[in-house]
């Protein structure tokens, strides 16, 4: 369907469903779209999807996340979890032949959807807000207009898409609401085990870097090379 604004697109998917689902990140986005939806349903239902759990810096700001929604937040594996493992990203030889007689199932955003559906005991078509905008990129943009703000066949729809920085500024301070630590530490919210990542958290979070390096072993070669490339290392 043709993209509707974002505050329509709410408005539309608040008709025809009492609760909503929201892929949650604890990105600015994310929280904006939470602020945008939760006076429009019954019960927003969060979940965040971690590339490792448990990480104490992630977990604080889902904490406080928390305690200012007032909702509990469902965390589960990221959908590349599997494929990391599965494809022996950063693992050193002795951890392959274990990661392939695991067989570690792979799945997708529907996959997870369906398991929060189960769950939570919600019609198995429950639409999931995310923190999409067309401002990020112009891929996102081209895709929105073309696909709308809605996907039903990817059970998804984009309630900010239309948002830009001011409005995010704005809502806010509006709320009084704060971002996760990422922003101060990375510039924007951790999604990955790669260099921009590693290195800060290696230097803030040094317990949390060990909790990478059991899951991801060699994930240490990333900032090897960085420094080796970068004269760091004698």
């Amino acid at each position: 369907m043709a993209a509707l604004s974002g505050v329509e697109t709410i408005d539309f998917v608040a008709s025809r469903q009492k609760k909503t689902l929201l892929a949650f990140s604890c990105g600015k986005d994310a929280v904006a779209a939470w602020l945008a939806i939760r006076d429009k349903f019954e019960e927003v239902i969060p979940y965040y999807l971690y590339l490792v759990p448990h990480l104490e810096f992630v977990d604080e700001s889902i904490d406080y996340y928390e305690r200012f929604f007032g909702v509990k937040i469902t965390q589960l594996p990221h959908t590349s979890v599997p494929r990391l493992l599965n494809n022996f990203v950063v693992q050193p030889p002795q951890n392959c032949k274990v990661i392939e007689d695991a067989a570690f199932p792979e799945f997708d955003y529907l996959d997870v959807q369906k398991v929060m559906c189960d769950k939570f005991d919600l019609p198995s078509n429950t639409l999931v807000a995310d923190g999409v905008r067309a401002a990020d990129s112009p891929m996102r943009r081209i895709a929105i207009n073309k696909h709308g703000s809605i996907s039903f066949n990817q059970l998804k729809y984009h309630p900010v898409w239309d948002w830009k920085k001011a409005d995010l500024i704005e809502c806010f301070r509006k709320h009084k609401v704060k971002l996760a630590q990422d922003y101060k530490i990375f510039g924007r919210s951790f999604d990955g085990i790669d260099l921009r990542f590693l290195y800060l958290i290696k230097q803030h979070f040094p317990k949390d870097y060990q909790k990478i390096l059991e899951l991801y072993p060699m994930a240490d070669l990333e900032i090897f090379r960085w420094e080796c490339a970068n004269g760091k290392r004698g």
